[in-house]
């Protein structure tokens, strides 16, 4: 089948799907690439590329969704759900990471309640967050690594765990060893099990992470951490309610992101995607975390399920400044708050958000997002403004305000090789841009 012939038949086939899902049910209006300015025919190339990394064995299926000015243009299922099901278009998906801009908003939105200031000593929610030490690497005299503690200088801020300038970290990250052990042992970190956080409940979290010294000084580097899950509970505590409950609440009944939350009930179960049993990359399998019951707590940095409608239907109302469908759940100015740099080119940057997430450098971070500090700079294509993050099970979204794009790609593989997907999708999509 050539690459017109695939086109055409991906828009009969997302029709198709959307009629299925029901009036009212798709998450945009459909509309045909050419009528927003892009090519069917070059975004069929997405597709094309998909099917051969499935065939290939680089992850079990995959679904991507490509809007345009407000409408759906493009979408693409492919490869299997589980080994006996065939990929669907409401697959649910582990997003990990990709929970970490949900739960930047519910906290921006107990902002503009007055609830919460950017500003506000974490301390003021969480117990004991003010007597947090830091844990400052050196060497001895035979060259092997040392730790002294010492006070913080200034206590972390909601701003700081938003933009991850906290001085916490990730035990599967940091090189700080007494930070790794006190994740460990706060239940933070598990070996056996990546960025699982679900086992202690929202109190003895607090209590235990009291207890861990911060990588560095709050405030002065970014450094991927454990930033969102304790914002989680700075919107618990700021709200009198559990996470997921304020999000369903705020954020995705609103939406109607229907099928968004922190664990799977029994009847949608075999709507989740399952990984490969072994990474071909790796040669290795990657497990993922069990969805299937409620968590002891919500992870806002890595626990929460999705699909890609319901995604795109979040990236869509951010796109459109904080409304979608005439609901409206942030402002426009919080928007762009949210959406710019908040890192300011003078913090230090140990770990480059850009070179994390795509491996290059030309993003800086700003409220739950990175954000790409100019049209140039960095090694895939895209405009200053545009905002994104990825998750650590394979799945990826950016929202371009220039170019009024919004993307979603979703799979289920912690592969050492998701920069390399997440860049690949990228450039299929802009390369299919006509006007």
């Amino acid at each position: 089948m050539n690459s017109t012939h695939r086109a055409a038949s991906a828009l009969i086939a997302l029709a198709l799907v959307l009629c299925a899902w029901g009036l009212g049910a798709q998450p945009l209006p459909l509309a045909k690439p050419e009528q927003v300015g892009m090519s069917s025919q070059k975004l069929a190339k997405l597709g094309e590329a998909l099917k051969k990394e499935v065939a290939d064995g680089s992850f079990r299926g995959a679904v991507v969704m490509v809007a345009r000015k407000g409408k759906l243009v493009y979408q693409d299922v492919e490869g299997m759900q589980t080994a006996g099901a065939k990929m669907s278009p409401d697959a649910i998906f582990r997003i990990y990471s990709m929970t970490k801009p949900f739960v930047s908003v519910a906290a921006m939105m107990l902002v503009e309640d007055g609830v919460v200031q950017l500003t506000d000593p974490v301390s003021k929610f969480l117990p004991g967050f003010d007597k947090l030490q830091v844990s400052v690497a050196g060497k001895d005299a035979s060259g092997n690594a040392t730790y002294t503690m010492v006070a913080q200088e200034r206590q972390m801020t909601v701003q700081d765990l938003l933009r991850h300038t906290s001085g916490l970290a990730y035990g599967e990250i940091t090189t700080n060893q007494p930070v790794k052990d006190g994740l460990e042992k706060a239940g933070m970190y598990r070996k056996e099990l990546d960025f699982d956080a679900r086992n202690v409940t929202p109190d003895e979290q607090i209590a235990k992470m009291a207890s861990v010294p911060l990588a560095f000084q709050p405030g002065t580097s970014w450094n991927y951490s454990v930033s969102s899950d304790m914002l989680g509970r700075v919107v618990e505590k700021a709200s009198g309610k559990r996470l997921d409950d304020f999000l369903q609440e705020r954020l995705f009944k609103p939406l109607g992101m229907k099928d968004s939350g922190f664990w799977v009930a029994s009847a949608k179960m075999p709507r989740v995607a399952e990984t490969l049993e072994k990474d071909r990359f790796a040669g290795r399998p990657f497990p993922l975390i069990d969805v299937s019951s409620q968590p002891k707590a919500d992870s806002g940095g890595a626990g929460g399920v999705s699909t890609a409608a319901d995604y795109l239907r979040f990236s869509q109302m951010m796109l459109n400044g904080g409304v979608l469908d005439g609901k409206r759940v942030l402002s426009r100015t919080t928007v762009k708050l949210m959406t710019s740099d908040h890192l300011g080119g003078a913090m230090q940057l140990p770990m480059d958000p850009g070179l994390l997430l795509l491996g290059t450098k030309g993003y800086g971070f700003g409220l739950g997002f990175s954000v790409r500090l100019a049209d140039g700079v960095a090694g895939v294509p895209g405009s200053a403004g545009e905002y994104m993050w990825a998750g650590y099970g394979g799945t990826y979204f950016w929202v371009d305000p220039k170019e009024q794009v919004v993307a979603v790609l979703m799979t289920q593989a912690a592969s050492p090789q998701r920069a390399y997907f997440r860049k690949l999708v990228k450039q299929l999509v802009y390369q299919a841009i006509t006007d």
